[in-house]
């Protein structure tokens, strides 16, 4: 094993002499026609594809295709409830983007871009495929801002689901430090080559402090969180090709941060103490602390997004827009896949309209998918 490589960056090397899947082509072509009327002829578009993958394994989509095809890769994300807006999805092209410095710019220019001073913006950015010849290349960061999580004894300081990462991050020098929310640097791994550390210029991180209406005390927890998800290790397939470093954001619904990141007990594992500053009676689950607990949670961070004037959305709002969106599919007369798990919000879930109802579960291209 080289040195700061990881078992999914080995197997990596297994995409190396995999010739492009001509089915795939053909059926994600059929696709881009059929609903792109003025692209022009479809058989000649086939033929072209053909000749490019007998003589080179693989094929390069037209911008239109691959910009076509993120955003049927966002309409195709069983698991992502924000799906009304696929459209409007800002396709980035970087394809010529090589080195891991160029693609550690990259990722700081999406991030500069679709934070937007608040105004966050769907947007992606497309980094080379990979092709028999060379492996495209990979960010191993999760997301593009993960806060650290340091080991100590009996505990973690920071997010338990960053560990892993922050000791790679470390054995490649990075120092950190000690707090709770210290951003971490992304780790590029270059198609050839080691692997890349770099920071985050603090220009390109939009932390929100959260802050309570009603109480005050609520500040002295010194909670934040970024304002960008931005997912940065799955690849986007697109007609039989993968493009292994794609990150790609919309903007958070309150409750992956107030339900999940801050109140799972293998991240931040702040009901507890919520419910001790609240003054909640914790010595009976009959009490209902942990859920009166979340939901000041959840206030609190839809109130100091709002207050910084960063776009977020409830689950209440979110789950009658993918009801709009599903129906706008069903019309359109194509599938709308969902996983009901991840589409029924974390709070409250019972009192959204998704939750009453089952949903198609196929999994369609083109497509998000993790790394094989």
């Amino acid at each position: 094993m080289r040195p700061f490589e990881t078992p999914a960056v080995q197997a990596m090397n297994a995409v190396l002499g995999r010739t492009a899947d001509l089915r795939e082509a053909e059926r994600f072509l059929r696709l881009f026609h059929a609903e792109n009327p003025a692209a022009g002829g479809l058989n000649a578009r086939l033929r072209d594809v053909t000749r490019e993958v007998a003589r080179t394994g693989t094929y390069t989509h037209t911008y239109e295709e691959l910009e076509f095809g993120a955003r049927v890769a966002w309409r195709n994300n069983n698991r992502c409830i924000g799906r009304l807006y696929w459209r409007s999805l800002r396709v980035r092209d970087r394809r010529q983007v090589t080195t891991a410095e160029g693609v550690a710019l990259e990722c700081v220019a999406h991030l500069r871009e679709a934070t937007g001073n608040g105004k966050i913006r769907p947007t992606i950015t497309v980094l080379p495929p990979d092709t028999p010849a060379m492996r495209g290349p990979r960010v191993l960061n999760d997301q593009l801002i993960r806060y650290a999580g340091y080991r100590t004894p009996g505990s973690v300081v920071g997010d338990p689901r960053n560990v892993g990462l922050t000791e790679l991050a470390q054995s490649m020098g990075w120092r950190g430090g000690s707090g709770r929310f210290d951003v971490l640097p992304l780790i590029i791994q270059p198609g050839l080559g080691e692997a890349l550390l770099c920071h985050l210029p603090g220009d390109a991180v939009l932390e929100v402090p959260l802050t309570h209406p009603e109480y005050p005390w609520f500040a002295d927890l010194g909670l934040r969180w970024h304002a960008v998800p931005a997912i940065s290790d799955m690849c986007l397939e697109i007609g039989g090709i993968c493009y292994p470093c794609a990150p790609f954001n919309g903007w958070y619904m309150g409750t992956e941060i107030g339900a999940r990141n801050l109140a799972d007990e293998d991240r931040y594992d702040l009901l507890g103490v919520t419910a001790e500053r609240l003054g909640l009676d914790t010595s009976t689950e009959r009490s209902l602390w942990r859920d009166h607990a979340l939901v000041e949670l959840n206030v609190a961070v839809l109130h100091s997004f709002e207050r910084a004037g960063v776009t977020m959305t409830d689950h209440h709002t979110e789950s009658r827009r993918f009801l709009t969106h599903l129906s706008k599919e069903e019309k359109a007369g194509r599938a709308c896949p969902a996983d009901w798990s991840w589409i029924v919000p974390p709070l409250s879930g019972a009192a959204t309209p998704v939750f009453h109802r089952y949903y198609d579960t196929r999994v369609l291209t083109p497509a998000f998918v993790h790394h094989r």
